[in-house]
């Protein structure tokens, strides 16, 4: 089977450059980890909803999400715990979390279990196994960075709560590829229907991923180009309705001119000079990753 993988923002920063500039940055670094403890808190929901939605059948697959819902609990709690150790906040996050943008752009109401359970799973693990394999970049990423920066008890503390939980959202990954992998096996179809949910679902992560970092101008036209992408995995008939659901919220996002006006702000407030001489050139022409290994450099 295909495998698919999680894409660099805009092609050009991989995690591994995200995360250096993330942990140099003590307020930056608390909000990425209390994004993370979002994530993982709200995935606990999303997964019982899924659960539900199944209603007993397959049953090994229900006992599975509840092992996996016990492990995200038990992240969140890790993480609420570490954050509030380190006086940091555990509030929501501020503008459209990954999370909460992934769900935006899922087409909830396409498949009916009671009519077709098996595309209804292929769908469910397929955007599950996705997400987690972004997970598993990301703290594989920051434990990375972690390693490369001083060595202070607070840095050494977060590593540690990041090194519990990677090899268990590892673990996800591998149950996901397993159960998508026995469904494919089923026949030719489903292995077709696997394969293009892989395609779809993947489209849609790199979309809500892109969206969550993006508040640089002409951000509104790159939101509906990555809706477009999504739209082209699916049927020809089902893409006008999607399109035409999502298109006006793509182009005002609200979220998006909510999440600029903060970012300006807090830019302004710590340093007015590097405001005028980073924050702006970095709206207008975008984020490079020319410019993050400049940083690097000067760090």
């Amino acid at each position: 089977m295909t495998v698919t993988y999680p894409r660099k923002f805009q092609n050009s920063l991989g995690a591994r450059d995200i995360l250096k500039r993330v942990v140099s940055d003590r307020e930056l670094h608390l909000m990425t980890l209390n994004r993370y403890r979002y994530s993982e808190q709200r995935s606990c929901k999303d997964l019982t909803e899924v659960i539900e939605k199944l209603n007993g059948q397959p049953r090994e697959l229900v006992r599975d999400l509840s092992h996996h819902i016990a492990d995200e609990a038990r992240h969140a709690m890790w993480l609420t715990d570490l954050l509030i150790e380190l006086g940091a906040t555990v509030g929501n996050p501020p503008g459209m979390p990954y999370i909460d943008e992934f769900e935006w752009l899922l087409d909830k109401n396409t498949h009916d279990p009671k009519t077709n359970l098996d595309d209804t799973i292929i769908a469910g693990m397929a955007a599950i196994n996705i997400t987690e394999k972004r997970g598993c970049e990301y703290f594989s990423a920051h434990i990375y960075a972690l390693k490369q920066a001083p060595q202070t008890e607070e840095n050494i503390k977060i590593r540690e709560t990041i090194e519990k939980i990677l090899p268990e959202e590892a673990g996800h990954v591998r149950w996901g590829n397993r159960w998508l992998g026995k469904i494919a096996d089923k026949s030719p179809e489903h292995r077709q229907k696997v394969e293009q949910a892989k395609l779809k679902y993947a489209a849609i992560e790199q979309a809500a991923y892109e969206s969550g970092m993006d508040i640089t101008l002409g951000a509104e036209l790159r939101r509906v180009t990555r809706l477009v992408d999504v739209a082209n995995t699916m049927p020809l008939w089902e893409r006008p309705q999607y399109l035409m659901e999502r298109l006006p919220q793509a182009l005002l996002a609200p979220e998006l001119q909510f999440t600029r006006i903060q970012a300006a702000q807090k830019a302004w407030q710590r340093n007015p000079q590097e405001f005028m001489e980073k924050f702006v050139p970095m709206f207008i022409n975008g984020i490079k990753k020319s410019e993050i290994e400049k940083e690097k450099t000067s760090i």
